[in-house]
Parts: structure tokens; sequence; C-alpha cells
């Protein structure tokens, strides 16, 4: 670690040490880190499929293939299914099943339940059932998937926009700035969330139709960072120096303005994460967010809202919401700290 930052940059060095500093913010990033690969990975850790099966010598992957259940000694040429009784006999008798850790996915409906649902948690179910006999430890970790995914890709695609936008803006001035200016002003009036319930009446709500409407917006939270640092820069000796020997616009916003831009950017990326997984929670729990049947954490919400005799739902809910939203927060204070010129390591 310590060759690695011997080859970068002295205030690259300085930044990278402020932010192990916070210790808070560096431990925040680990444990994001580690709940974030292995919610990627969530369908090697919950599957109601098995990891691998071997039947007969012959080796299978059902959780990346389908295979059908005439492939095991069975009568049907669908999917087999593998937690049924009469299919596990059959592999069993002639082979053997690994399972992942949690042997229910997202959408699994548990037919098997002692009682109603939602059913209490138990040695089957750490933490229960949801009012549709669905595991919600399984439900909670492909939510947490999507949820950062979602806030991921939002805020990325909206700083490249929000800071092409500023960019301009803050370089060239003049009318081009003021024009600009006032169509942000204009379109950041517009009430989103009824722009959202209209169209969620039109067409049926997806991951893309909502990162698309929720991005015609996102963007504009960038714009005024980099708007203030380009009017800053633009008039400095080193860009009129540029401009002097003939060097593009282009050249001087992408080499020597947009880098000192960026340190704001890049301090302002992890709060922006975090209110994006917050906004596709609020749909999510209005009704109006993923279709339904998505595994998704503000749905879980508004179950436990629904089902207050089952107190584990909102409570699930609300410890994993707000354990995302803290580390992110952690983290973006210790970005913020390290990007700081006047924080130095004690």
């Amino acid at each position: 670690m310590t060759s690695v930052l011997s080859q970068l940059s002295p205030i690259t060095q300085r930044r990278i040490e402020n932010f192990r500093a916070n210790r808070r913010g560096w431990w925040s990033m680990w444990i994001f880190l580690v709940l974030f690969v292995v919610s990627l990975f969530a369908e090697f850790v919950a599957n109601d499929k098995p990891l691998l099966v071997r039947y007969n010598d012959s080796f299978y992957v059902p959780v990346l293939t389908a295979y059908p259940e005439t492939e095991f000694g069975g009568d049907f040429l669908t999917e087999a299914d593998y937690s049924s009784p009469y299919v596990a006999e059959l592999i069993n008798q002639n082979g053997w099943m690994i399972w992942p850790l949690i042997r229910y996915h997202h959408r699994t409906v548990s037919w098997d339940l002692t009682g109603p649902a939602p059913s209490r948690p138990d040695s089957t179910h750490w933490l229960g059932t949801d009012d549709q006999a669905r595991d919600v430890i399984a439900r909670v970790i492909y939510g947490f998937r999507i949820s950062v995914l979602f806030g991921f890709t939002l805020t990325i695609i909206s700083a490249i926009i929000g800071v092409a936008a500023g960019a301009v803006q803050g370089y060239f001035g003049g009318w081009l700035d003021l024009g600009l200016q006032r169509f942000i002003e204009v379109w950041s009036g517009l009430p989103i969330l009824y722009l959202l319930i209209i169209l969620a009446s039109v067409v049926e709500p997806n991951f893309w139709w909502l990162l698309g409407l929720m991005l015609l917006f996102s963007w504009m939270g960038f714009v005024g960072v980099v708007r203030a640092e380009f009017l800053r820069a633009r008039n400095f000796e080193y860009v009129r120096a540029a401009r002097a020997l003939g060097v593009s616009d282009a050249v001087i916003i992408v080499r020597h303005v947009l880098p000192n831009a960026m340190v704001a950017t890049i301090t302002f990326m992890p709060f922006t994460l975090a209110g994006s997984v917050t906004v596709l929670t609020s749909l999510d729990f209005l009704g109006i967010g993923l279709p339904p049947g998505s595994a998704s954490l503000g749905e879980l919400l508004s179950q436990g809202k629904a089902n207050l005799q089952a107190p584990w739902l909102g409570l699930t809910g609300f410890f994993v919401i707000g354990l995302m939203l803290s580390l992110l927060i952690f983290v973006g204070e210790a970005v913020r700290d390290a990007f700081d010129p006047r924080k130095n390591v004690a």
C-alpha cells in the first residue's frame, strides 16, 4: 500500500491520507463495499435453485442454467422445481445438491408456512415473510442491490450531464449562461411527483423508465458548483495564456479548468447517491416505483405500514435503509475532508 501511494502525486497522497484519517468514513466505505459486493452476487446467496447438482456422474449448475425436470428422471419438460420433494428425492437417489445460504429467491412463495402470512422470524425464515409469503431477507438482499445500482447509475449519468452543462455555462458566460440559467430555474420548478403520478397511470414503471424520468431533473444539482468554478477560473492567467497560444476552448475546458471543478463534483457525489436511493425508496413506498413483485426496500416499508401486527417488516426496512444511508453519508463526509485543502493529517 505504501509503495503504491509513493507513486502518486503529493496532493493525491494527501487526499488519500485525509480520507483514511476519517476513521468513520474509512470503515463505512469498506462495510458498504462488502454489503454491495454480496448483493451483486445475490443469486448465489439467496435462491430457490441449487448452486451445483451432481446427478448420474454429471454436474449441473441450476443457478445459471435452466434444466427440465426430465433431465433428472422426472415427467415434465418444464424447468425443474428443486424445492419439490419429488424432484429432490430423484436427485438425491443418484447424486447430491449444494444449496445457497438462503434457499429462497425474492419471488419465491413459501407454501409450507405453519401460520398465515406474514409469518414471524424462525429458523427457516430468519427475518420472517411478508404478506405474500416471500422470504424477507431474500427480498432485502435483492432490494439492496437494485437500490444501490439505481443510485450509482443515476448519480454517474447526472454528474456527466451536470458537469458538461455547468462547464459550458461558466466558461462562455454571457447570453448562453443567462439563457441556460433561466431554463434551469423553470425546469427545476416542475412538480416531479405529480409528473410521476400522471405518467404511472399511463405506462407501467420499470427500472429504466424511472431512471430516465429522474435523470431529467437530477442533473441540475451538479450545475451550480461546476458553473461557479468555471466562472472563477476562466479569467485566470493560465487560461488567458492558453487562449493566447491558440489552444481550443474544448482543450482548455477539459484539460485545464475541469480538473479543478471536479473536486467539488466528487465531494458532492456521495450525497447525491444517498438522495437517489431515497427517491427510489420513496416512489416504491408510494406504489409508483418499480413494477409489482420487484425486490424493493420501499415496498417492504409499505408492507410494514399495512401490517402493523408484523413489526419485523417495518423494522427490517427501516434499519436496512438507515444503515445504507448512514454509510453513504459517512463516506461523503470523508470524501469532503479528503478534498478540503484546509484539512491536514494530524
